[in-house]
C-alpha cells in the first residue's frame, strides 16, 4: 500500500468522488488537488512522500486530462 500505482489508485477514486461529484468548478487545480489530497491523507505513500505524492498527482491529472 505505500507504493505509487496503490496512491494513483486512491487519488484517482477520490478525484472522481470528490471533485466530478460535486460544484467546485471554482477551484483551481492547485486547490482541487489539496482537496482531494486532504481525503486521502491517510494513505502511506501520502504522508511519508509528500513530495512525490503531489508529483504523482499532478501526473495523473496530465494523464487522464483531467480538470
Amino acid at each position: 500500500m505505500n507504493n505509487a500505482d496503490s496512491f494513483a489508485m486512491a487519488f484517482d477514486k477520490a478525484w472522481k468522488s470528490c471533485i466530478n461529484n460535486s460544484p467546485n468548478s471554482t477551484l483551481d487545480q492547485n486547490e482541487k488537488i489539496n482537496l482531494v489530497l486532504s481525503k486521502i491523507k491517510g494513505h502511506p505513500f501520502l504522508e511519508n512522500y509528500p513530495s512525490q505524492a503531489l508529483e504523482v498527482a499532478k501526473f495523473r491529472l496530465r494523464l487522464l486530462k483531467l480538470s
